[in-house]
């Protein structure tokens, strides 16, 4: 029996929300109904499957909900997600993207590459369904977009930040499990410090391996190894651990060190204490990658197929929230970020 089964009935008839300060990139909002604002809004039935961690991780699967979000305000959506569990077989997600298509939910977002599988074998089944999947380009469909995102970029430029801000000359990374996927992240973050601190040493640790998947949710584990790696001299520790990052965060408050963390501007949702330890945090356009997907399909202008997400579309950034911690790096990090824009660097991927 799967856990945290939510529906969410959004029904907005007042004036339209303003985006969030943060939500950057993406396509400009419209107004929804005729030419003359008058008209009523489109509903949309939106299914939302989460990874593991689920919605109110502060990272990954929160950027997912937060582009629905920023949807409601040229549509009215009703929204069911549902929440993955540790240890669950690609059966149980297999019945879950069963359940939102079947019960005509249209689009159906997936959120993570863990999902693949699942999809290969829902999406045939449903061909009048627009599902995307985040993180994944394998499946293969004309029903399936796959929403992709250049990480190595913005962890690059979140690796020379944490080079500048290092005092020992060691600086940390967490992963929570040891993918293609996170390794990006780790190449990115590796690339970005040398290339501003040639001879700094990084400690790259990772919470599990394999396909076990609990790196990605382990509070407990994330807070150890970041302890392990204060202790060992790293003064910066970046994380690419979805809601494991969070042990990151109560590690450095408790030890004083400095935090980068990922997806989401986790400074914003940091716990008081630990605001003033996250220097930044590699912002992964997720958000807006779902809400271009479901305002697309809304209209009937969504694509099949690989849409990538990066510097140059304003998919990828760095967060400058934490200002007193960030406005010193600001000058070089953007003239590293002009540089991958232009095409002058290419950012290491393995």
């Amino acid at each position: 029996m799967r856990r945290g089964l939510k529906t969410t009935l959004v029904m907005l008839t007042g004036a339209a929300l303003t985006l969030s300060a943060g939500a950057c990139g993406g396509k400009k909002a419209t107004t929804g109904g005729d030419d003359s604002g008058q008209g009523a809004k489109k509903t949309v039935k939106v299914g939302l499957a989460y990874d593991i961690g689920g919605r109110g991780d502060k990272s990954f699967n929160d950027a997912a909900f937060a582009g629905l979000d920023r949807v409601k305000q040229n549509l009215n959506l009703e929204i069911k997600d549902i929440e993955a569990t540790k240890g669950e077989t690609d059966n149980d997600k297999i019945q879950r993207l069963d359940l939102l298509a079947k019960s005509g939910y249209n689009p159906v977002v997936a959120v993570g590459f863990a999902y693949a599988g699942a999809l290969g074998k829902v999406a045939p089944k449903y061909p009048n369904t627009k599902f995307a999947i985040v993180d994944d380009a394998s499946v293969k469909a004309p029903n399936v977009t796959s929403l992709l995102f250049a990480e190595e970029q913005g962890s690059y430029l979140v690796g020379a930040a944490a080079a500048q801000k290092s005092k020992t000359g060691k600086i940390g990374f967490i992963g929570g499990v040891d993918t293609p996927l996170i390794k990006k992240f780790e190449a990115g973050y590796v690339a970005g410090a040398k290339k501003v601190k040639p001879d700094i040493k990084i400690d790259v640790k990772y919470i599990s391996r394999g396909t076990d998947f609990s790196g990605f949710s382990d509070p407990a584990k994330g807070k150890t190894i970041a302890e392990g790696e204060y202790d060992g001299g790293a003064d910066v520790v970046y994380h690419a651990a979805g809601l494991s990052g969070v042990g990151l965060f109560q590690a450095a408050a408790a030890k004083k060190k400095f935090a980068i963390g990922v997806d989401s501007d986790q400074y914003q949702t940091a716990e008081p204490d630990q605001k003033p330890y996250i220097i930044t945090s590699m912002l992964k356009r997720v958000d807006t990658a779902v809400y271009n997907f479901v305002e697309d399909t809304s209209k009937g202008t969504v694509k099949s197929g690989p849409v990538t997400f990066d510097l140059k579309n304003q998919g990828i950034d760095y967060s400058k929230a934490n200002t007193e911690a960030i406005t010193d790096l600001q000058a070089k990090l953007d003239e590293l970020k002009q540089e991958i824009i232009d095409g002058k660097v290419t950012v290491p991927v393995k």
